[in-house]
């Protein structure tokens, strides 16, 4: 789903991003522990463009998403998304804000009230914003639902009578029900059939181009990522340790992490990675670089200095956060 993306419109910035989570501790305990989810990300998403962002379960992936478009506070950092500093506004012009990124979430059913029908579901957003007549919205409702490939019998359904490429094609419809910039693909197709998932990611490129869309497109699965995205991020442990452009991630990965998730995909051609040990836990993570408890390639230098995600020699666009990066080619 390669877009015509310019690689100088940028519609989400993000500098120093953290997004930590208090621990509940008992009242005898004086330590102060977090989970560090997100922890000092820069990130540009270019308006158009489809990025896509890859990593273990647990890295932190769906908090940066959400942090993106303020359903979480930020510890710290900021966030500006379409020239405007979301921390810097007010509950008003939040709201305003909001129609202009939405989120489609991996379980849809979780996500849908199931008293409500699919009209009552699609018209909640334009009720929320006070948009338009009921004429006006009943109409957006009978062009959206045709849009994500339903027919109007299934206005009337509850969502437990619908089937999960159904509900989901429901959650994209209510995504685009506001005319939104920006949209967040958490796991969007995860718990869908084979035959299904290629269905819906055809979908999501059709609106792509019809709507001038821009997609965070979040997922453990390699494979969709490596067909869908422009760009993609590799994170590891509350932080991105790689990005570029998808020929850069997915032909010429620097960082050994992204060459381990690379091997796993089902026919790669390259020599499979087992990664040794577990993933440290992200209330303590360890010093340096994060990776360096299940790098082969670890140096002194690798476990006392914390490396920065910089561009790469000959490489414009492509950077890493490694002290060696290319090392075991």
């Amino acid at each position: 789903m390669k877009s015509d993306a310019q690689p100088n419109q940028t519609l989400v910035k993000a500098r120093n991003l953290k997004v930590y989570f208090p621990l509940r501790e008992n009242r005898l305990s004086l330590r102060k522990r977090e989970v560090k989810a997100v922890d000092g990300i820069d990130l540009d998403i270019y308006q158009g463009e489809t990025f896509g962002l890859v990593g273990e379960s647990g890295c932190g992936k769906s908090t940066l998403g959400r942090a993106l478009i303020a359903m979480y506070p930020l510890t710290e950092g900021s966030v500006v998304f379409d020239g405007q500093n979301l921390a810097a506004l007010g509950a008003a012009r939040m709201k305003e804000e909001r129609k202009k990124m939405q989120f489609i979430f991996q379980d849809p059913g979780a996500a849908m009230n199931p008293r409500q029908t699919i009209t009552d579901i699609l018209l909640e957003p334009f009720r929320i914003h006070c948009y338009g007549t009921a004429e006006e919205m009943r109409d957006r409702v009978n062009y959206l639902i045709e849009k994500v490939g339903l027919s109007a019998y299934h206005l009337s359904r509850f969502p437990h009578e619908l089937s999960g490429g159904q509900k989901q094609r429901v959650g994209i419809a209510r995504a685009l029900t506001l005319n939104p910039q920006f949209i967040i693909c958490d796991e969007a197709v995860s718990s869908l059939d084979v035959s299904i998932q290629a269905q819906v990611i055809n979908l999501l490129a059709d609106l792509q181009k019809e709507f001038s869309l821009t997609y965070l497109f979040i997922s453990h699965n390699l494979s969709i990522v490596h067909h869908i995205s422009d760009r993609v991020g590799v994170m590891y442990l509350g932080k991105l340790v790689e990005t570029g452009s998808h020929d850069d991630i997915f032909l010429r990965p620097k960082h050994y992490y992204t060459k381990a998730l690379l091997s796993a995909i089902p026919g790669s051609f390259s020599e499979r990675i087992i990664l040794s040990g577990d993933v440290p836990s992200p209330i303590d993570p360890p010093p340096g670089c994060r990776f360096h408890t299940r790098c082969p390639l670890c140096t002194e230098k690798c476990i006392n200095e914390e490396p920065e995600l910089k561009e790469i020699e000959g490489g414009p666009g492509h950077s890493a956060a490694c002290h060696h990066p290319g090392a075991g080619n």
